[in-house]
């Protein structure tokens, strides 16, 4: 008897160092971030900021012990702005690369390719794209860091009121982020008492808007203008604007939010306004700021790191990486309903782009009032409110 007792433990001994060595084993593995960005092709000024930000804050965390003790692995692909190719690349991260969670898609129309994949997957996803469509209606494992287009609208006509304007033009790119500004910002109009008294568009080959801009200084009534698109279009418009002499107040959207765009752009951007985080205007915060030093402390690290000048797209990026850890922290593993409760329930996260609160009906965390209006003054951003 007493033999058969030590046999058996025996065995309960081999069985117990086996569990410790493959939960040792497990514990080693690294934690999968997935990634598909635009880094080169036409969004390329979205993408390539957003994968520095990526490869850089991973290996900073790596540096300092990684996440749960384990450190973090980034498998990225360029789809370089084309849909089909980001469906490609999530369906490669589900079912080849195995990653525990995507924080990728540059832009709306890569990121509602690679959706219904995600969704049937179950792997929680946190985009960088802006329209409102990724997260309205609430998709159970689809997330987002920047504001939506209809935020920035609703933030736009705000400072137009304060100056007295209730009547503009609006003219936008025909893509998916142009497009669903044009839609968010026609909704919102009749919310606030204004009105578009025109209504003009352009696609992402056009090189010249003079035409629409015509159309729009041609109505009668129009207070203002605003532009809603991204890439190269908002410059052309932008020049085309100067060119024309129009000397209405003049609005762009979040989708230029960036020091590229002035170089683009040149003088003819000169007193434009828009709505941003305040990132490209880290000074200006007042000191009791809560986003302050962690609108600093990236600026500073980013362009030290890159020797390059920050932007905005990248800081969607930042906060995207800082969820999804908070995420895999709070609920202590990387299982994926886990992770999704916990990014679902993210309280009170200070991050570059804003304070962010999500819940089960709200897949953002942020509210219009996180963009801060800038305008150019003297070729630079100035904080107006």
């Amino acid at each position: 008897m007493f033999k058969t007792m030590m046999r058996r433990a025996g065995k309960c001994a081999v069985v117990a160092a086996a569990s410790l060595m493959m939960m040792s084993a497990q514990a080693a593995e690294p934690i999968k971030i997935g990634s598909f960005l635009s880094v080169t092709g036409p969004a390329s000024f979205l993408g390539d900021p957003e994968l520095k930000t990526l490869e850089m804050y991973v290996e900073k965390i790596n540096e300092e012990g990684g996440v749960l003790g384990r450190q973090l692995e980034l498998i990225h692909y360029d789809d370089v702005g084309n849909a089909s190719s980001a469906r490609n690349f999530a369906s490669r991260l589900i079912r080849q690369d195995r990653v525990d969670i995507i924080v990728g898609g540059s832009t709306t129309g890569a990121t509602m390719a690679a959706v219904p994949l995600i969704q049937q997957a179950q792997v929680p996803f946190i985009s960088l794209a802006g329209a409102v469509v990724i997260t309205n209606p609430v998709k159970k494992w689809v997330f987002k860091t920047p504001q939506t287009d209809r935020m920035a609208a609703e933030r736009i006509l705000t400072d137009m009121k304060g100056r007295g304007i209730t009547k503009f033009g609006l003219i936008s790119g025909t893509g998916g982020f142009g497009s669903s500004g044009r839609t968010q910002t026609l909704e919102v109009v009749g919310q606030m008492g204004m009105e578009v008294l025109a209504d003009e568009t352009y696609s992402g080959s056009d090189t010249d808007m003079t035409a629409q801009l015509t159309n729009i200084r041609n109505t009668k009534g129009v207070e203002a203008v605003l532009n809603f698109g991204f890439g190269q279009g908002p410059a052309i418009v932008t020049r085309n604007y100067d060119q024309l002499g129009i000397k209405l107040p003049f609005y762009q959207s979040h989708g230029v939010a960036s020091d590229s765009f002035l170089e683009l752009a040149g003088s003819a951007a000169e007193g434009l306004r828009l709505p941003a985080s305040p990132l490209l205007v880290p000074d200006s915060l007042p000191e009791d700021d809560p986003q302050k030093d962690v609108v600093q402390n990236y600026k500073a690290e980013y362009e030290a790191r890159w020797d390059s000048k920050v932007s905005t797209f990248g800081a969607y990026a930042y906060d995207g990486l800082m969820l999804a850890v908070r995420a895999i922290e709070n609920a202590g593993s990387t299982d994926p309903e886990a992770v999704r409760n916990a990014l679902e329930n993210i309280k009170g996260y200070v991050g570059v782009t804003g304070e962010f609160n999500m819940s089960p009906d709200d897949h953002n965390g942020l509210d219009p009032d996180s963009f801060r209006i800038l305008e150019v003054q003297n070729g630079d951003w100035k904080l107006i409110n």
